[in-house]
């Protein structure tokens, strides 16, 4: 399985090769999300940054066999951390504040723990490859020393609980 992962991968992140797609689709089915396989040479619906970048739209997950699994987990983690208004017309933008996307990244680096052969050191390896930028300098040491508001504002919307175990819940609010 390995060599599939890093199959076409220019930044060497781990992909979303079909059996990651299953694993995915009964990770993110609690949520209603569902995954939606596009073929390799297609453009994915709903991905705002085109190319290999998983797409969304409403509970929809579109994703190649090239798509990041860091950006499978990203915009699945949006999904998750907006309110129902922004979920029920969601097409491709999700519009997410500051607050949100601390969330978001936090969350997909507790998810990555769920998913086998990834969790949190290669999801925030990805994520530092990939260019997400943070302010102490990459993901680990955000995860680390730089995250509370991300955990607080994950708690207070119930989609972690205080110990940090993801509670399976949609943002209601």
């Amino acid at each position: 399985m390995a060599k599939l992962d890093t199959l076409s991968s220019p930044n060497n992140v781990l992909n979303c090769h079909i059996q990651r797609q299953v694993e995915l689709a009964q990770l993110l089915s609690p949520y209603g999300i569902k995954i939606e396989s596009v073929a390799d040479e297609e453009l994915i619906p709903g991905s705002f940054f085109g190319e290999r970048e998983a797409g969304l739209k409403k509970q929809t997950l579109y994703l190649r066999t090239d798509t990041p699994v860091h950006s499978a987990l990203h915009e699945a983690g949006h999904y998750i951390c907006m309110d129902q208004l922004r979920r029920e017309s969601l097409d491709t933008d999700v519009q997410g504040g500051f607050d949100e996307e601390n969330g978001v990244c936090y969350l997909q680096i507790l998810m990555s723990d769920q998913l086998q052969g990834v969790g949190k050191n290669r999801m925030m390896q990805d994520m530092d490859s990939w260019g997400y930028t943070f302010r102490l300098g990459n993901a680990r040491t955000w995860f680390e020393q730089d995250a509370e508001d991300a955990r607080q504002w994950l708690c207070y919307h119930k989609i972690i609980d205080s110990e940090q175990n993801i509670t399976l819940q949609l943002r209601d609010n």
